[in-house]
């Protein structure tokens, strides 16, 4: 299959969200991202990758919150193996908690949030996006919310993977506030 082209665009505030922590408490971005195509269908599959921290707060005082999900069970070379388990709404300490995780949020729009030291940066997932990677490694104090519109590998196997008809568009859209809590 010959496939279309594919362009993205990126609204919001410029710079806003290329290296937190921000100088300000407070900020909002809302980038969203449009495929427009020429003739052919083009497969819809690509996301985010927003790194955060909070500074002076160490992890073991850090909180994540994660919305009602499935998560989507990996082999050993982090791919879903089709089979998935049913997470509830979750606030808790991020301590030694690690996540490469890969979900899909029950509702829309759905919140993945780190908290802290006061601050609370929320990552909104919105329409169009339709899975959330979260990782949080073990020798970073960092996490990551990645919204995606398609899980992990949708290219190769084609499994929940969307197609934009030709001459067509599709949006899709997610935010981070950062709020005092």
């Amino acid at each position: 299959m010959a496939l279309g082209s594919l362009r993205v665009t990126r609204t919001g505030r410029p710079g806003l969200l290329a290296s937190p922590p921000w100088e300000t408490k407070r900020a909002t971005s809302s980038p969203s991202s449009e495929a427009r195509t020429g003739g052919a269908p083009v497969p819809l599959s690509f996301g985010f990758h927003p790194w955060f921290r909070l500074p002076g707060v160490p992890r073991g005082d850090w909180d994540i919150e994660l919305p009602d999900r499935d998560e989507l069970v990996l082999d050993e070379r982090q791919l879903p193996t089709g089979a998935t388990v049913r997470r509830p709404r979750e606030r808790s300490p991020l301590g030694e908690r690690t996540f490469d995780d890969l979900f899909r949020p029950l509702a829309v729009p759905a919140r993945f949030a780190l908290a802290g030291g006061g601050r609370r940066i929320v990552v909104e997932v919105g329409s169009g996006y339709r899975y959330a990677q979260v990782f949080a490694p073990p020798d970073a104090d960092v996490v990551c919310f990645e919204p995606m519109t398609a899980p992990v590998d949708a290219l190769a196997t084609g499994s929940d993977l969307r197609f934009v008809a030709p001459f067509s568009r599709a949006c899709a859209k997610f935010s981070v506030h950062v709020d005092d809590c």
